[in-house]
């Protein structure tokens, strides 16, 4: 759901006396979409979200068709849904992906065929998902699974094989270099989608800005569905864990899109629309990064009068939000601790890129939110 546009989000990690205490974020400058889409047909504005997005672009074009269907009050077909489904379902396994071989395996020389692989057979699967060929797709599937085998990814666990080029990138995240403190998580659910939806259009910008809900800032995105979906308990949010939770949904992900992929057996809430009221409706796709969100008004023309999207960067890098629960007042027991910091906020895959920054304070409570 990468902009574009140039932009970062910059993060100041306070230390005192070996531990966090403190994060200052700054986030994301959001493009004035609302105002460049407003009094545009809505058919108009569908080949302009790829190039405001350069990445998760499926993700906004089901987005943003769903939540104008829904404020059209037309009925979209089975078939219609299934294919919708079936295009983020690939472009989430890419993203993934892509997560996996730059955040994780960019350096392994000794893996580069097995990336390789991977990375032709995501490239072939983009490339047939508009054809909506049953049998090419789990052809392609069928080809990609050694690549993914060889990588490390087996089954649907989320422990990669051992001995694999991401088992060893396991170990090294499970060093005993960063000790986080016990943290209350939340996350954003289909359960949310009424009140979210209904408050990106009742409220202003403010919330898609830096959304919370009674007060909540819920995370979103892989762990947080693993967490949801297998029922685990949320007491380890680390780098690791959430390594093993990229390498699970990689794997379910593969083994759906290579049986039936049918809109009955996908996952629950992947691509969901409403109805807000006459000429308003809104979408929610559970994207590669976690929950994005939709939401148009039109007028009697069908032109656009109103629109406003909220994607999972925003809860996530939230001033109050999950990264900072994640890391404050855990203690740096050596130098490769700022490593470890590093590779738990970029496990939240924000849709940018960020800058990481540490500075020591005198005392904790100077630093502390």
């Amino acid at each position: 759901m990468s902009l574009a546009l140039p932009n970062e989000i910059d993060i100041t990690v306070l230390l005192a006396g070996g531990k966090i205490a403190g994060i200052e974020i700054q986030p994301r400058a959001r493009p004035p979409l609302a105002r460049l889409f407003a009094g545009k047909p809505a058919t108009s504005l569908l080949n302009v979200l790829p190039k405001l997005f350069s990445l998760c672009a499926t993700a906004h074009q089901v987005a943003f068709l769903s939540a104008v269907a829904a404020a059209r009050r037309g009925d979209v077909s089975l078939a219609t849904r299934r294919h919708r489904i079936i295009l983020v379902v690939i472009e989430r396994l890419t993203e993934l992906l892509r997560g996996l071989f730059f955040g994780h395996l960019a350096g392994d020389i000794a893996s580069a065929g097995a990336i390789r692989a991977a990375v032709q057979g995501a490239s072939v699967l983009i490339g047939i998902a508009e054809s909506g060929c049953d049998q090419v797709r789990c052809e392609a599937m069928a080809r990609m699974r050694p690549a993914l085998a060889a990588l490390g990814i087996a089954d649907e666990d989320g422990a990669p094989t051992p001995g694999s080029p991401l088992a060893l990138r396991l170990a090294t995240l499970d060093k005993d270099v960063l000790k986080p403190n016990a943290a209350e998580h939340s996350f954003l659910s289909v359960a949310d989608d009424h009140k979210v939806t209904e408050r990106l259009l009742a409220d202003d910008a403010g919330f898609s800005n830096a959304p919370e809900l009674d007060g909540r800032i819920p995370e979103t995105g892989v762990w947080a569905r693993r967490v949801v979906r297998d029922q685990l308990p949320p007491s380890r949010s680390s780098a690791a864990e959430r390594l093993k939770a990229r390498t699970a949904e990689v794997a379910r992900l593969s083994a759906w899109l290579q049986a039936s992929a049918t809109a009955e057996t996908a996952e629950v809430g992947i691509l969901e629309s409403y109805t807000l009221a006459a000429c308003r409706g809104a979408a929610a796709v559970e994207c590669a990064r976690g929950r994005l969100y939709h939401a148009v008004e039109l007028d009697r023309e069908g032109e656009i009068s109103r629109f406003e999207f909220l994607a999972p960067t925003e809860w996530n890098f939230h001033a109050r939000g999950p990264v900072i629960r994640s890391l404050l007042g855990a203690a740096l027991t050596s130098r490769e601790g700022q490593d470890a910091v590093r590779a738990i906020v970029g496990s939240f895959d924000p849709c940018v890129g960020f800058r990481l920054n540490f500075r020591e304070v005198a005392d904790a409570r100077n630093g502390a939110l």
